[in-house]
């Protein structure tokens, strides 16, 4: 099992490769459903990081594959 730290860490790497790659992506971190809690003393777990990370993995990938369709409607 991952610990909270390792977690966070992959979250502070994959939001750096977005401030880095994708600027334009920035944007949207803060809108992600898991950052606007609907509590209002919301428990942060490992469950909760992870499924930021994974939006964070799944904000790139649908990105990226947006990328991609768009080069490859120009040739």
């Amino acid at each position: 099992m991952t610990s909270e730290k390792q977690i966070n860490e992959k979250i502070l790497a994959i939001t750096m490769k977005i401030q880095g790659k994708y600027p334009e992506l920035s944007k949207y971190l803060n809108e992600l459903p898991v950052t606007i809690p609907i509590e209002n003393d919301p428990e942060i777990n490992t469950k909760v990081l992870n499924d930021y990370y994974e939006s964070l993995v799944k904000l790139i990938s649908t990105y990226e594959l947006e990328i991609k369709e768009k080069e490859n409607q120009k040739n």
